[in-house]
């Protein structure tokens, strides 16, 4: 692909004049549509050093409202963002719908570096294009732009540039050590660049390579690809998505195999809950001293008994090493952004616990059930929520997934219990009956989250909860079990 690209095309300046102008009004004006429509556009810069990136994002951005971009410069991952899964700096970046995210650098550049010189296998590579294909069609599935440039100088254009750059003390940064070391590994960083480019140029997300040698050119072909990337997402073509699941009565799935019966006398509770604690909080240390990642989510009925279990959970454990972090609707940043991007940003660093109190599936569960995801949204969920927590396992962290199970009526005595007692009455809404009301397409609705979404590398526990100690003594034990056994494995992080 580079070795046909023509390098000596070019522009001259009354040429560059006539076009650049109606092309930065047509962006312009583009940009306050894509606003108005509640659509995020993400353009990313790859490129040889000093082929012109940062000149080219300059001139681009002319066309802009300073207020509705930001540009990202990315750097090598420090050792504070290396305490968090590879794709989870760009995640918490993401611009709000309406808004840009222009990277000079991106989710490629260390990939590809790495991939040069030799510090990643075939197998890790192909598994971090991976990531970044799921990255884009999950960005793209959700209605951003992405637009890909790789801007392309030969060898001996480079060395020019270079020369040129060391003459200035303000410049010549951009020609250090690192520069010529990638420089003397032109030729081998060529087959890299090409594969990288065919493994991840796709359809909603391809990649443009152009040549770089004259500016003029460059900038013109730029805005020109922006701008046609603008009009197909403000003018799309009618495309017919997934139908909806139809709805249908209740049919029998993993809950109906829940023995609610299971319990645990207070003696034995008592007995065992500080024993089961303690461990907890060495395991906990544990994890910290080794940098292994713990999530935790907690999923459950109104009233199944989230919060005591948690709480129970985290009794022991030192206060520095976890967050609970609770979640409801989103709202104000939240509702402006992929529906994901609040639970990358909300996870702790490695050898810390995260701990949701409910998550990422209410986009299957309430928000299906309540209508407020598509069909299509909600259908395609599933697998950006298993990519989710592949992507957190393939990282090294404990995946634990509990949903709590209560009968309808254990459900309506403790909501009547709650009504009457003062203290508790906090805990009981109007949208919990009302949600009551809606049992069976919730079972329905959980029943399909735990066949499509339990996986070997995140399976889901099933807590019988109708009594709370065996729940509570459940949990405690599933987690212990499932963190000892992940430090005891030879690839667990710093053994």
């Amino acid at each position: 692909m580079l070795e046909t690209l023509a390098l000596d095309v070019s522009l001259k300046k009354k040429e560059y004049k006539q076009a650049i102008k109606p092309l930065d009004a047509g962006l312009c004006e583009a940009q306050r549509h894509l606003r108005q429509a509640g659509i995020p556009v993400l353009i990313v810069f790859e490129g040889w050093d000093a082929s012109g990136k940062g000149t080219a994002i300059g001139r681009l951005v002319h066309a802009f409202d300073p207020r509705g971009y930001h540009v990202h410069h990315v750097h090598s991952v420090s050792e504070q963002e290396s305490y968090w899964p590879p794709m989870h700096r760009f995640w918490t970046r993401l611009p709000a719908r309406g808004a840009m995210a222009i990277f000079n650098h991106s989710w490629y550049r260390q990939v590809l570096d790495e991939a040069v010189n030799s510090q990643r296998s075939p197998t890790q590579l192909a598994r971090a294009y991976e990531r970044m294909r799921v990255f884009e069609r999950q960005l793209t599935d959700d209605g951003a732009v992405v637009i890909k440039f790789f801007l392309h100088i030969s060898k001996e254009e480079q060395a020019k540039r270079f020369l040129e750059l060391s003459k200035d003390p303000a410049y010549s940064w951009k020609a250090g050590a690192a520069e010529r070391q990638r420089h003397e590994q032109y030729d081998r960083y060529v087959d890299h660049i090409e594969a990288m480019l065919r493994e991840t140029s796709v359809p909603r997300a391809p990649w443009t390579v152009l040549p770089a040698t004259d500016k003029n050119y460059l900038n013109v072909k730029v805005a020109e690809t922006v701008m046609a990337a603008f009009q197909r997402a403000l003018h799309p073509v009618e495309n017919v998505g997934p139908a909806a699941m139809p709805e249908k009565e209740p049919a029998p799935g993993p809950l109906d195999k829940v023995d609610l019966s299971r319990s645990v006398d207070k003696d034995t509770y008592e007995e065992t809950l500080p024993r089961l604690q303690k461990e907890l909080c060495r395991l906990q240390h544990l994890c910290y001293v080794r940098r292994k990642p713990v999530v935790l989510v907690f999923e459950g009925w109104d009233a199944a008994g989230k919060g005591g279990a948690i709480r129970r959970l985290t009794w022991d454990l030192d206060p520095r090493g976890y967050a609970v972090i609770p979640f409801g609707a989103p709202e104000g940043e939240e509702a402006h952004k992929h529906y994901l991007w609040r639970f990358w940003r909300s996870l702790q660093k490695s050898g810390h616990f995260s701990i949701y109190d409910r998550s990422w599936y209410g986009r299957v569960l309430v928000e299906r059930v309540e209508g407020y995801a598509a069909g299509e949204e909600w259908l395609r969920a599933y697998g950006e929520i298993n990519a989710f927590e592949a992507e957190l396992a393939d990282f090294g962290a404990v995946v634990c997934k509990f949903w709590l199970h209560i009968s309808r009526e254990e459900q309506l005595r403790r909501f009547e219990a709650r009504e009457q007692t003062p203290e508790k009455q906090w805990k009981i809404t109007e949208e919990d009956w009302r949600n009551r009301d809606k049992w069976d397409a919730y079972r329905q609705a959980v029943s399909d989250m735990l066949v499509k979404t339990s996986t070997p590398a995140a399976p889901w526990t099933l807590v019988e909860g109708d009594d709370k100690r065996h729940a509570r003594l459940k949990v405690l034990t599933v987690v212990s079990d499932r963190v000892r056994e992940a430090l005891e494995r030879p690839d667990s992080p710093m053994q």
